[in-house]
């Protein structure tokens, strides 16, 4: 009896009712491979053809070329012309294939050198095993072998932070959510920080079977903000204390930065006021006389690409005051040739500053001016006094008395930074050695002074006080000082008239010898002519009284430069 045909008609009708009845895509090709010998009705809708139509067709109906036609996720065309990914699984002659998801098309073995690059390591966890899958990537930044390696028992220890991390996988857990946390491992004895990402997986019923997810080392990354946050804190301290405003401006929407809160005081703006842009700034806030200089500056940095200085008065918003700033900046360009996108500077508020070097000037030229002065004056005692003693010793008396005189008034000047001198102090300073002085009005003394506080601008407290010491002497030696029992009042008081009112001053002696007008004109004659009237343009009265010489004065007092007040 002979055996049954190598192919048995039963047989064979199984293979084709379960190659016809397939849920996937069957094809049998050529021995070359060029031609799809028959397909089965899954591959024809898969790739929208009509029944059959596929039997017989070149391979290329199917794919661009033969490496299409080989194992892994490929790209193959419909019959519409539409592009599809599909996973091909070759086996000889045979080809099964199957739709792919999107997702598992973007997760290609083409990916996995991407995400290495990227320092991307995938993982997952099987809950009922216990065990963490690795891929290499993940493996080399965890520390462990890769593969179906380790479970959570033996990662728990490289966590620096092992409680917050289990909080936060229950918590995903719970919520069956997405999530996504930092944290810091300690593995072969230096510090690595990553990110990890995740996903709880579930089954058919809803209950949590595991998780997958990557994990990312991000050290580098950590390491260069944190130094980008140390050297933003350093500046920042740097220019709290250099009192310095920062500000960035970009150009396309004119809009403004203010990075600190010493911008918003440097131009008097509340937060909710906002910050201003560059037409509001020229236009707006910069002094009309600074803009076309400010205006200049910003072109010629622009077309020479160089750094940006400029200083003007801005008018501040809180109080309307004029404040002069100083301002240096730097163009940033995404390219050489091309404009820049923005400018990066600071701004500090010079006001006080101009105005110390303002002051400085002027107490300079105020220096100049008394040390002239000065010198004129020693010059006139020299010469007067000469003339007028009889022998050197009352020379040397006269000269040094009037020179201590004048040594004290400069003193005084000097103390108020060459502002004023008080009147009362320059009268108990010559007045007080030779007798109890009494001020406003008392009786007790044989010197009366009157008058209300008065201070003498420098251009006229060096003449005043010279003269104030040249009647001293005259009463010391002649007059109402020189007994036990005359009196001297000075009286004054200040009128209107001149550029800051007028002083008017009296000087009077009683009780003192009897008075004879003199015989010729001494230093204090000469005094009172040439240095009151002429430097002080003051009228003078002389009046020499048998029973008591007096004198009264009237000086305009020049206004008061505020620019030499150091507290203005």
């Amino acid at each position: 009896m002979t055996g049954r045909a190598q192919h048995d008609p039963i047989d064979v009708d199984a293979r084709r009712s379960a190659f016809d009845g397939a849920l996937v895509g069957l094809a049998l090709l050529s021995s070359d491979g060029n031609t799809v010998v028959v397909a089965n009705p899954a591959l024809h809708a898969l790739l929208a053809r009509p029944s059959g139509s596929l039997d017989g067709a070149p391979s290329t109906d199917l794919a661009a070329g033969p490496s299409s036609l080989h194992s892994g996720i490929r790209v193959w065309r419909r019959a519409d012309g539409v592009e599809i990914d599909v996973r091909v699984r070759r086996s000889g002659d045979t080809l099964v294939v199957e739709a792919v998801d999107p997702d598992e098309a973007a997760h290609s073995e083409a990916n996995r050198d991407a995400m290495a690059d990227a320092g991307l390591g995938e993982w997952r966890w099987d809950r009922a095993s216990g065990y963490v899958t690795l891929s290499h990537r993940a493996a080399r930044i965890l520390g462990q072998p890769p593969g179906r390696s380790v479970t959570w028992g033996v990662l728990r220890p490289f966590l620096i932070e092992p409680e917050r991390v289990a909080l936060l996988v229950e918590q995903a857990v719970t919520s069956l959510e997405p999530y996504r946390f930092e944290t810091r491992l300690a593995i072969e004895g230096r510090g690595v920080v990553v990110q990890v990402s995740g996903q709880a997986l579930t089954d058919e019923n809803g209950a949590f079977t595991g998780m997958v997810g990557v994990v990312q080392d991000i050290t580098t990354r950590i390491e260069t903000r944190s130094e980008l946050q140390a050297h933003d804190h350093r500046l920042r301290a740097a220019t709290a204390v250099a009192r310095l405003g920062i500000f960035e401006w970009h150009m396309l929407d004119d809009h403004a930065v203010w990075e600190n809160d010493r911008m918003f005081e440097i131009f008097g703006h509340a937060p909710e006021d906002g910050t201003i842009g560059k037409t509001d700034f020229l236009n707006g806030i910069l002094h009309p006389e600074d803009r076309a200089s400010v205006r200049k500056a910003i072109s010629a940095a622009l077309r020479e690409d160089r750094d940006l200085h400029i200083s003007g008065r801005i008018r501040r918003k809180s109080d309307g005051a004029w404040r002069t700033i100083d301002m240096a900046g730097r163009f940033e360009r995404d390219a050489p040739d091309r404009l820049p996108r923005r400018l990066i500077g600071v701004v500090a508020d010079v006001t006080d500053r101009r105005l110390a070097e303002e002051r400085q000037t002027l107490l300079i030229r105020e220096l100049h001016h008394r040390v002239k002065n000065t010198l004129a004056t020693v010059q006139a005692i020299v010469g007067s006094t000469a003339r007028t003693a009889t022998d050197i010793d009352s020379f040397y008396e006269a000269f040094v008395g009037r020179i201590k005189s004048l040594a004290h008034t400069h003193s005084v000047l000097t103390e108020a930074t060459w502002q004023t001198a008080s009147l009362t102090g320059l009268l108990l300073n010559e007045l007080r050695p030779y007798a109890e002085v009494a001020e406003a009005g008392g009786e007790d003394g044989r010197v009366v002074l009157e008058g209300a506080p008065i201070d003498l601008p420098s251009d006229i407290a060096v003449p005043i006080g010279m003269a104030i010491h040249e009647l001293t002497t005259n009463a010391a030696k002649y007059g109402a000082l020189s007994n036990r029992t005359g009196r001297v009042t000075v009286a004054w008081d200040l009128e209107p008239g001149g550029p800051a009112g007028t002083l008017r001053l009296t000087w009077r002696e009683t009780g003192g010898p009897p008075v004879q007008p003199p015989r010729r004109q001494g230093f204090g004659s000469r005094l009172l002519q040439r240095v009151l009237i002429t430097q002080v343009q003051a009228e003078v009265t002389t009046d020499y009284a048998p029973d008591g010489f007096s004198l009264t004065m009237r000086a305009p007092l020049p206004k008061r430069n505020a620019s030499l007040n150091p507290l203005a």
